[in-house]
């Protein structure tokens, strides 16, 4: 499938900015199955520096500043992107236990496997908690394969957890998460995450698109769509594996990945200091156009939903 994202954040402030400095991460990353074909920033007011590198965990992470006075920061992002289908899928019901594979991992000494590990540990918006750790135990029986437990577990999100865009704000803690069983599909990350981590096991935080489709017979909505959120197991000889438990599924070629890290903190959107401006308003459009069906009547609907989460 190929897609153009745009991303659009506009910021107004009742008061002038005398000077700002931001970070974006907007940029989608080249990932297996992925190909990021182009991508662009446009920022007004223009900054007076500006510059692109990769973050620890290799996200693409553009840096600018501006120096000028200014009431208003619109940041709009487009990007074209190609995601291909799997060639063959993950066995579900077979492979080692989740035991033997978190054995396997921490006696691993490959890149790949020291990397993993950090996502073993407590991060700055997941802790670790007993009460992550019961509800977890209903997906990880004792030699339970790894992916039919992680598959279980999103399964189990899906179906206790009520998608509510009112209930949680960037500051809700797991404990308010776990306990209402509502949220979103950041809130539904962050849960699976720690139930996972609560197993010693290593858990990451994605942040990117999904096609968001209109019920059958009614139009596309151009900005109606949003950022999204899952989060991947790492498995042992077989690398990272993408599950999403706000739509109960695995990702296949309808999700673009932007970037991962440990939790939201690492992957936000658009973050920065400003000097001045007093109170601010924010509106955030995206538009993710299927650049192959364009025009074709579309026939399910999906769920995104972290957009008005941009801090």
């Amino acid at each position: 499938m190929n897609y153009r994202i745009s991303h659009r954040t506009e910021y107004h402030y009742a008061e002038p900015v005398d000077s700002g400095y931001n970070e974006v991460r907007l940029l989608p990353r080249a990932v297996p199955r992925q190909v990021a074909a182009a991508s662009s920033l446009a920022i007004d007011p223009p900054p007076s520096d500006y510059r692109e590198r990769l973050d620890y965990f290799g996200n693409r992470v553009a840096s600018f500043s501006i120096d000028q006075p200014h009431r208003s920061l619109t940041v709009t992002a487009t990007s074209e992107v190609a995601v291909e289908p799997r060639t063959g899928r993950h066995e579900l019901f077979e492979g080692e236990s989740w035991e033997n594979s978190r054995g396997i991992l921490m006696q691993s000494i490959d890149a790949e496997s020291l990397m993993a590990r950090d996502f073993v540990l407590d991060s700055p918006l997941v802790e670790t908690q007993p009460g992550l750790a019961e509800y977890a135990a209903g997906s990880f029986a004792r030699g339970r394969s790894l992916l039919e437990s992680v598959h279980d577990l999103m399964e189990r999100i899906h179906r206790d957890f009520r998608y509510d865009p009112e209930f949680t704000t960037l500051s809700t803690p797991l404990t308010q998460v776990l306990e209402h069983r509502r949220g979103v599909c950041q809130d539904f990350a962050h849960l699976a995450i720690g139930c996972i981590r609560s197993q010693g096991l290593p858990a990451r935080y994605v942040s990117g698109y999904i096609e968001t489709l209109p019920p059958p017979g009614k139009p596309r909505l151009v900005g109606a769509d949003a950022s999204h959120a899952w989060f991947s197991v790492f498995v042992p000889g077989a690398g990272w594996v993408d599950f999403d438990p706000t739509n109960n599924q695995v990702p296949e070629t309808q999700h673009i990945t932007v970037a991962w890290g440990r939790d939201y903190s690492d992957v936000s959107p658009l973050k920065g200091i400003i000097f001045g401006g007093g109170r601010m308003t924010m509106k955030v459009a995206v538009d993710v156009l299927n650049l192959d069906t364009a025009g074709a009547a579309p026939a399910t609907e999906s769920v995104g939903g972290t957009g008005s989460r941009q801090p």
